[in-house]
């Protein structure tokens, strides 16, 4: 009995996502693997039709029974919904690591031709501020709240490390700013070093994130993979684009527990939608990547090296620097699929092994802690009054609670007590109580009576309380 071919759903996107997939799925027929495509709708059709998340169900139900998808460039129109699908997609799959390797290609020419360039960016790709929890605490300061879990952490550290493990890479850098985010910044740091010895075989190296910025720009060669968090591996993977030729030559990979997406990070480009211009090269490789992480380990070597052979017998499309007579999409998809079988001359064919993706917990994960103590709050504050004249109306609003005023900021600085240093103020405080001397408990009965009675003179809106787990404070000390 013949076994049931593996389904895959594709996204054909928006602008020149459907040329260039479609250029991608041509490419994986001619490789002879047993798979079928199912083609779905997302993006600025599903929007127009009134579908607010730009994904209809029947997409979302080809994915939760295909668990693979091969994506085009989807586009939020102007005036419809109020969130990318890119973005709603990996929130609805927990596509928790975002894989983005570049690599330099032959013919394709920059200010690094000739270094060697082979680097991986693992993003964390759910967390972090682009989780896009935000309010607008005053009607001019706003807030986001930068969330980061020992979870994510551990998910995406092991991903990194096994990544390398699978390419036979040698070493992974975690790249942070735990220097002045020493709590989320520094709980990647921290989980990162926690799990690097068990993976003996890679070198692991911590590097502040500004730094990491700085080398990429006058060494990227010392780099092999970085792990890093999301809005940093954002900036991060574009830039490492940039070094090997743009996001046309940029693949990428969503992983998730179940379902992983597999899209070139570049736009739709609608300038050139329908011309056979596009250069289809990132969708191409997005697909070897999918291919490898399906276990057609061959076909996706087959289809880089063609891809590698191609551009080192002189094709190029439009996009491509010092182009005379550019071939179209068309042209591209079929030296790439003329050369399949053949092997690059400058970058032979890598060993990989299956990628060994962390194993998923169910329920909810917890870091149990042996003690806790709460020793004070934090209470957000709009006012318009100066530091003192607001200290003294707290300190008399408490006189009979446990809590005394520890200080105040404003935009991160202290305000109260004054240093004498000259602050710019908005009308957005932070004031911080802590016990009194001698007190030992405190219980919430006692925040909820003091936020009473601070509502009736002031606005307050946001509370955090300072907490210490296992005698150590779980809360930052304000910067001067």
């Amino acid at each position: 009995m013949t076994p049931a071919k593996r389904k895959i759903t594709v996204l054909p996107g928006d602008g020149i996502g459907p040329e260039v997939v479609d250029s991608a799925l041509a490419i994986i027929k001619a490789t002879g693997i047993s798979v079928d495509f199912e083609k779905c709708e997302a993006g600025a059709r599903v929007f127009q039709k009134g579908i607010a998340t730009g994904i209809p169900k029947e997409t979302i139900d080809s994915i939760e029974r295909n668990k693979v998808v091969l994506k085009g460039p989807l586009e939020t129109p102007i005036g419809y919904g109020n969130r990318s699908a890119n973005v709603t997609l990996r929130a609805l799959f927990e596509t928790y690591g975002n894989i983005r390797p570049v690599r330099e290609l032959p013919g394709v020419q920059t200010a690094f031709t000739g270094r060697a360039l082979d680097i991986v960016i693992v993003r964390e790709n759910v967390e972090d501020l682009y989780a896009g929890i935000e309010y607008m605490q005053t009607p001019g300061v706003a807030e986001s709240l930068k969330l980061i879990s020992r979870e994510g952490c551990e998910k995406i550290v092991k991903l990194a490390f096994s990544y390398a493990v699978a390419e036979g890479r040698k070493a992974v850098h975690c790249a942070t700013k735990s220097n002045i985010l020493k709590l989320t910044e520094g709980l990647l740091q921290h989980t990162f070093e926690e799990i690097a010895p068990e993976y003996p075989q890679i070198v692991s190296k911590h590097i502040l994130i500004d730094n990491a910025a700085h080398q990429l720009a006058m060494r990227p060669e010392q780099f092999d993979v970085i792990v890093t968090t999301n809005m940093n591996g954002d900036i991060l993977s574009d830039l490492t684009s940039g070094l090997t030729g743009g996001l046309g030559f940029a693949p990428s990979a969503n992983i998730g527990n179940d379902v992983s997406i597999f899209e070139a990070v570049h736009g739709s480009a609608p300038d050139i939608a329908g011309k056979n211009k596009a250069n289809p090269t990132a969708l191409i490789l997005s697909a070897a990547m999918m291919l490898r992480h399906l276990g057609e380990g061959k076909a996706a070597n087959d289809i880089e090296q063609a891809v590698l052979v191609s551009l080192e017998s002189g094709i190029r499309t439009s996009d491509m620097m010092g182009t005379a007579k550019p071939a179209t999409t068309s042209d591209f998809t079929g030296a790439v699929i003329s050369n399949l079988g053949k092997t690059s001359k400058l970058s032979p064919p890598k060993k990989y092994t299956k990628v060994d993706l962390p194993p998923y917990h169910p329920g909810v994960n917890e870091v149990p802690a042996r003690s806790r103590r709460l020793t004070g709050f934090d209470v957000y504050i709009e006012s318009t009054l100066e530091p003192a004249q607001l200290a003294a109306g707290l300190d008399e609003s408490m006189s009979s609670s446990p809590l005394r005023l520890e200080m105040i900021t404003n935009r991160g600085a202290i305000v109260f007590p004054s240093s004498g240093r000259r602050v710019s103020l908005v009308d957005h405080y932070r004031c911080r109580f802590v016990l009194r001397d001698g007190v030992t408990r405190l219980g919430d009965e006692e925040i909820l009576s003091l936020l009473a009675t601070l509502g009736r003179s002031h606005r307050w809106m946001h509370v955090e309380k300072l907490q210490e787990f296992d005698g150590e404070p779980a809360y930052s000390r304000s910067q001067v």
